[in-house]
């Protein structure tokens, strides 16, 4: 990371894109110095159904942000959702070139080369790699060894894959809008940082972003990126069961979900009447809150339990210690995190990360993006305004910028 570095993130959503634009400061942090944000309903059920409303909303936010900034906007990096994403461990044990002069940084360079070299399954691509730890000749565990006087070092590291047909439905999209992608990161793992506080990070922890339309699950032990996936239900799926149950418009029944909002049906105070302004059945204009929030409970125990079906699938569940809800598709709603701990049988709570509370919600995934990729640790490229000149397969042209993006 370098002064003036401007780094671009995108996030893609089942509801909106975004946009945020920051710049590296005198200081080494992340300036925002752009955000945008608009409808778009390109992605239903974690799949891309419309690359062409996609494409145009992002090119209508990055025109935007190009007028209002005076900026060149040529590539971004983007997240990717956990559905498309397979985590990989591996462990590397490097020799120092000169175990005299102690560790070098070209000796971590090689090393983190050397440990992205594993039997990569068919239809999948490397994107990142993410170093957990260094563990010196002594034993002795490091974020940077550079410096270190050892004679060997190993490296703890997750090798993160993605699908290449999921690429591929990308860099059709920004093909077409003469954008280039510099990298993709999975949605949890650029909002680790963001959202997870203290103790958190260093805990074995489920981070749960809920948001309109899907669920993403990112699984950390310790400093580890162990698991990821995407479960096809968020809050606008909360709101289209009020409006088909009770005969509204879906703009009364997420209004109704925000203001009397309750995860448990058992937890009401005041079983109070509610006046429902665009029901088409005379004799259904008035009904109790409970009703309302019997529909809510429904689902949000099956999104839980599909969660729980999940990590319990993958043999993960016992090792988690506490589970982090963020996103707008459930924190909304009153006592989520208590629903959660019912039936995930886990401690679970609402991020209270003091970095979260700065961001709008609706900025939070594409600005922890552009943190994540400032913090990189060993990155050589982070830069987002750079010009491409390249006319060779708009796909392989991702694929040789993606290598560049983590350790070349």
């Amino acid at each position: 990371m370098a002064i003036g570095d401007i780094i671009v993130g995108i996030d893609i959503g089942t509801s909106k894109v975004s946009l945020v634009i920051g710049e590296v400061n005198n200081f080494n942090q992340i300036e925002v110095i752009c955000t945008k944000c608009c409808r778009c309903n390109g992605i239903k059920k974690t799949k891309i159904i419309d690359e062409d409303e996609i494409g145009g909303a992002i090119s209508r936010l990055i025109k935007e942000a190009e007028t209002e900034n005076e900026l060149t906007i040529n590539s971004a990096y983007l997240s990717i959702p956990g559905k498309y994403v397979t985590i990989v461990q591996n462990s590397i044990l490097k020799e120092a070139k000169d175990k005299y002069a102690g560790i070098s940084t070209k000796d971590v360079y090689t090393a983190l080369s050397q440990v992205k070299d594993i039997d990569i399954p068919d239809g999948k691509q490397i994107i990142d790699i993410v170093t957990d730890e260094f563990i010196l000749d002594n034993g002795k565990a490091v974020q940077d060894p550079v410096g270190s006087l050892a004679s060997s070092f190993t490296v703890n590291a997750q090798v993160v894959l993605a699908d290449k047909d999921y690429m591929k439905q990308l860099s059709n999209i920004f093909r077409k809008i003469d954008i280039d992608i510099d990298g993709l990161v999975p949605v949890t793992l650029a909002e680790r940082s963001l959202v997870l506080d203290g103790n958190e990070l260093n805990d074995n922890v489920m981070l749960l972003d809920i948001g309109a339309g899907n669920t993403d699950i990112g699984v950390f032990e310790g400093l580890s990126f162990t698991y990821t996936n995407t479960i096809p239900l968020g809050g606008d799926n909360i709101t289209k069961d009020i409006a088909l149950v009770l005969n509204i418009s879906e703009e009364e029944a997420d209004k109704l979900k925000r203001q009397y909002g309750l995860a448990l049906k058992s937890l009401i105070d005041n079983d109070n009447e509610i006046l429902l302004s665009t029901c088409k059945d005379d004799n259904k204009k008035i009904i109790k809150s409970s009703e309302l929030i019997e529909i809510i409970e429904a689902r949000i125990e099956e999104m839980f339990s599909l969660v729980n079906r999940d990590i319990s699938a993958q043999g993960i569940k016992q090792r988690i210690n506490n589970v982090i809800l963020t996103g707008q598709g459930i924190t909304t709603i009153s006592k989520s995190d208590v629903a959660g701990k019912i039936i995930l049988n886990i401690p679970v709570k609402i991020s209270t990360g003091r970095a979260i509370s700065t961001v709008r919600p609706e900025y939070r995934a594409a600005y922890a993006l552009v943190r994540y990729i400032a913090s990189r640790p060993f990155a050589k490229t982070v830069s987002s305004n750079i010009d491409s000149t390249a006319k060779e397969s708009f796909f392989q042209t991702i694929l040789e910028r993606i290598k560049e993006f983590f350790y070349s």
